[in-house]
């Protein structure tokens, strides 16, 4: 499925309906936020991005939890202010989001604004299939589901450059993508419950 076709289908599900909340999920390094970019694009005026990485715990939240070496695991997030997020975005109104800095690795409240004109909405991020309390409540707030399957050997490629971007040398890279995120991409790859459309890596 191309990006186009994605939008497509997207655009079907919203003929004749009010707003549509559309999750786009997938293991971290598999290009959730470019596709989403990218699909949003496609759809046009009326159609954002709502990134689930808005709700990661400040660096100092995490240190004081002992978890600064889990970070962007599901226990890293706010899940349950992502989930009063989604019960508001359903309400509609104006309604202020969170967007993480990946430049600043923080999150920046308020710093993007979803109105009643947004009325198709791509939510994407890691967990939001996660077959895990209290995950699985967000379930119910999509309207149609898209899983990014990237195989693991990519994702670990990935991952390690995007440590290099970061900064970190090349024995930090690897340790951090070994210890953290490939974990992380192993429990949405092995937790999250099936989508209703599977796009696959090329």
């Amino acid at each position: 499925m191309t990006t186009e076709d994605l939008a497509q289908k997207i655009l079907q599900g919203a003929d004749g309906r009010g707003r549509i909340i559309v999750a786009l999920a997938g293991p971290p390094g598999a290009g959730k936020s470019t596709l989403a970019a990218a699909v949003v694009a496609a759809l046009g005026q009326g159609a954002r991005v709502v990134p689930m990485d808005g709700f990661h715990f400040d660096d100092r939240v995490l240190a004081q939890r002992g978890l600064s070496s889990r970070k962007g695991a599901p226990e890293t997030f706010d899940i349950h202010g992502f989930l009063h997020l989604m019960h508001r975005l359903r309400d509609g109104g104006e309604i202020a989001i969170p967007v993480f800095d990946r430049a600043m690795e923080l999150s920046r409240a308020a710093a993007d604004v979803v109105t009643d004109e947004d009325h198709i909405l791509v939510v994407e991020g890691n967990y939001l299939l996660l077959d895990e309390y209290p995950w699985r409540d967000l379930r119910d707030f999509f309207d149609l589901t898209v899983f990014l399957d990237v195989p693991f050997e990519e994702l670990e490629r990935r991952l390690i450059r995007r440590g290099l971007d970061a900064g970190r040398s090349p024995e930090a890279a690897a340790l951090w993508a070994q210890s953290n995120d490939l974990p992380n991409a192993r429990r949405v790859l092995d937790g999250s419950v099936p989508a209703d459309e599977v796009i696959r890596w090329q």
